[in-house]
């Protein structure tokens, strides 16, 4: 199998084009197996947040060829789903494959490709994308390990590094932006329009760094009731949202809606029953809920989630450390892997050259058995060891070369020796893959 990634990140495109691009956790599932229906493709996995929409597939056939398939059913997807010409989105899409499409994975779930190095949210998105992917039934063998192993990575670099102790969070940038407005947040009314982490964790800080109240209006108006509690604020009907907007002097909105609830018209609207006392918008949605038209309004402040990264490159100096240990922590893994991977590709190979060579050491023993004569169960020992030791010895350079390059050297193996094997693309069962662990000792190893 191949590996093929293509994406949108706040790093190769703006939020206007990662919002084309969105895809909302309720329609994750369907998306998800909707590209691995998509012909060669073996498994599938979307992860689709503020920051970054990735589409991350294994392909049936390897090299180039697996990697052209690969790209090309994910473009297709792309323009299908999307209804877009994905031509238009050339300049933005970033394609990786193997090798790098390993590290980036594990760079993004231990939010190294973060817009806020460090940043905790990432990690869990991650997993539950991959939670909807498995239940969607679209990751198997391959991805399954490889997205295993990323969330393990991840917890390896918080735990080993303080590259999140100061982490810049989208709250703690919202408190940051709001004194810079308003000086202070002293008796500041506060407006959570949705219900997601982002949006309340906004909320909670603004509370805490001095904001009076605050009202929370949901689609689900339950939601909101129980968020308001929470808060000791007010809960709103979604319904009222416009004829109550202008009690805030910050609205934090994050709603997933297809397109922007509030426009020009309603901050107008705001500004005159506030009699022009100045508002701010936090909008955490992608795609945006806010209208990019009211920031010319006078009195009205619009941060989206590209505005945050202004904020935050003034406090990534101090992690710079932190960051160059988390990638040689990265950098590690990644190899690691690969010999993982690699080890499990040649298990075939290996299995079937082990019992070739071992069925010629007992062919040999019975063959040479009536000229020994009576030997002692000592000595039955020692034969069995000796003959043992001389095909591992013999069997150690072909088994090594098997693990470092599975495809040539395995080719030239099952010529010189004659055997044939299984699919090595197919499943590999326990007892292969602990024999592949045995090379040059004649005993098991954990992996």
């Amino acid at each position: 199998m191949s590996l093929v990634l293509v994406g949108v990140n706040h790093k190769s495109s703006p939020v206007e084009v990662r919002e084309r691009l969105a895809i909302q956790e309720w329609r994750l599932q369907e998306a998800t197996r909707k590209l691995l229906e998509s012909p060669g493709i073996e498994e599938a996995y979307i992860l689709s947040t503020c920051n970054r929409v990735e589409l991350l597939v294994a392909c049936s056939k390897d090299g180039d060829e697996g990697h052209r398939e690969g790209a090309s059913a994910i473009h297709r997807f792309l323009s299908e789903y999307f209804a877009i010409d994905t031509k238009s989105l050339a300049q933005h899409l970033y394609e990786i494959r193997e090798r790098d499409a390993v590290q980036h994975i594990f760079r993004v779930a231990a939010s190294l490709d973060s817009m806020i190095v460090g940043e905790p949210q990432i990690l869990g998105q991650v997993k539950d994308a991959l939670t909807i992917a498995r239940s969607a039934g679209a990751v198997g063998p391959q991805l399954d390990k490889l997205l295993s192993r990323a969330l393990s990575v991840a917890k390896r670099v918080r735990s080993e590094t303080a590259i999140g102790s100061s982490a810049v969070s989208v709250a703690s940038v919202a408190v940051d932006l709001a004194k810079k407005i308003f000086g202070s947040l002293k008796g500041r009314h506060v407006y959570l329009v949705g219900a997601g982490k982002m949006s309340e964790l906004a909320a909670r800080h603004l509370l805490a760094h001095g904001a009076e109240s605050i009202i929370v209006a949901n689609r689900t108006h339950e939601r909101a009731i129980k968020i308001a509690e929470e808060f000791g604020g007010e809960a709103i009907r979604f319904e009222d949202l416009y004829h109550t907007a202008d009690r805030a002097d910050i609205i934090i909105t994050s709603t997933g809606a297809p397109h922007a609830i509030f426009r020009r018209e309603h901050a107008e609207m705001f500004l005159q029953r506030r009699k022009n006392r100045p508002m701010f918008f936090i909008d955490i949605a992608v795609p945006r809920d806010v209208d990019a038209e009211l920031n010319k309004i006078d009195g009205i402040f619009v941060y989206d989630i590209d505005d945050l990264q202004q904020v935050v490159q003034s406090n990534l100096q101090d992690r710079s450390a932190e960051a160059g240990r988390a990638e040689q922590i990265i950098e590690a893994e990644v190899r690691r892997y690969e010999r993982r991977v690699q080890g499990r590709e040649a298990v075939p190979t290996i299995v079937s050259l082990q019992e070739h060579v071992e069925a010629i050491r007992r062919a040999e023993l019975e063959r040479v058995r009536g000229k020994l004569g009576q030997l002692s169960p000592e000595q039955e020992m020692a034969v069995e060891a000796l003959t043992r030791a001389i095909v591992n010895k013999v069997l150690h350079p072909s088994l090594v070369g098997l693990k470092r390059d599975r495809k040539t050297f395995g080719e030239m193996v099952r010529r010189v020796f004659g055997i044939s094997t299984v699919d090595e693309n197919g499943p590999e069962n326990e007892a292969q893959s602990e024999m592949s662990q045995s090379i040059g000792s004649g005993t098991k190893r954990p992996s």
